[in-house]
């Protein structure tokens, strides 16, 4: 059904007015943002940061090592942690896909993890990336937040209280213990997220397997296994994405040549930033920036 340009019944009719362009529109709320896209997109690595992903029309596709999450209007993505995946993206000029992402703020998740108290131990590690069938307390949060964007006044008096709702059905959730872990700590988990929280900030300085597994006080076979069951990449092919996926983000904001985005990322040669660029996007720089381009025309 074509959407219109007033705010309708629908989380779609209510985000369709707000969209700017294809691609992710920044709201009044600081860490709410839009998704929107008109065209189908194959698949693709990228790089989300911790939050939340509601799809109100359309559909996403994400590829981490051996699993397949699908996320669509019947279920909303819980990303905790900031991993390098590949997605595809099922929207079309008729039929945009449209979705809001509300960012995790760790001193909010802090607080209301704590004033929840313990809701009980979980056998199984968490998953740092799932999709979680959509409830009816979701949706109507989600309903609540994106009505809320349309006004300034609503925005400043209850913004910060509906961002609450969302997070708080989420913690009520199936991934609700993935999310807690981050706060209160999942044994090898728990010691895992610490060394990745530090790959984020110092990934382009020299990186060896044996200086994080004793950042994680754990023997490096030890901790090769607990990396690769998180992130289904090993730690080598973890920094390598995370360098490309950055490298990436610099080229096409055009602040940085091929020469000053490999440095940038951490790579000391230029041919092999260039090699590893097109073995992982297909494309080699250049082309993939110029590619973009054309699309976001």
């Amino acid at each position: 059904m074509p959407l219109t340009a007033q705010v309708g019944n629908t989380l779609a009719d209510v985000i369709y007015p707000l969209v700017e362009n294809d691609g992710m529109t920044e709201t009044r709320l600081p860490g709410v943002s839009l998704l929107c896209l008109r065209r189908h997109q194959k698949r693709t690595p990228l790089i989300y940061e911790p939050s939340l992903i509601i799809i109100a029309q359309g559909r996403k596709l994400g590829y981490l090592g051996d699993r397949e999450i699908h996320y669509d209007p019947g279920h909303y993505l819980v990303q905790t942690l900031p991993l390098p995946f590949e997605c595809e993206t099922y929207g079309a000029p008729e039929a945009p896909l449209l979705g809001i992402s509300v960012r995790l703020d760790p001193a909010l998740l802090s607080e209301m993890v704590t004033a929840m108290g313990d809701t009980g131990h979980q056998d199984k590690a968490p998953l740092p990336m799932a999709s979680v069938a959509m409830t009816d307390g979701m949706q109507e949060a989600v309903f609540r937040l994106a009505r809320t964007l349309h006004e300034t006044i609503e925005c400043n008096t209850m913004g910060a209280a509906r961002i609450r709702d969302v997070v708080f059905e989420a913690l009520k959730g199936e991934q609700g213990q993935a999310l807690r872990a981050l706060i209160l700590g999942h044994g090898n988990y728990s010691r895992i997220v610490r060394v990745l929280s530090q790959l984020h900030a110092h990934f382009a300085n020299d990186i060896s397997v044996e200086k994080l597994a004793e950042q994680a006080n754990m023997s490096t076979s030890t901790f090769h296994q607990h990396f690769k069951q998180i992130t289904r990449s090993s730690p080598t092919q973890y920094v390598k994405r995370l360098r490309l996926i950055k490298a990436q983000q610099l080229l096409l904001q055009n602040n940085h040549n091929v020469n000053q985005a490999a440095s940038a990322v951490g790579y000391r040669s230029v041919p092999q930033f260039s090699r590893d660029y097109k073995r992982y996007f297909g494309e080699s720089p250049l082309q993939h920036r110029r590619h973009e381009q054309m699309l976001q025309r």
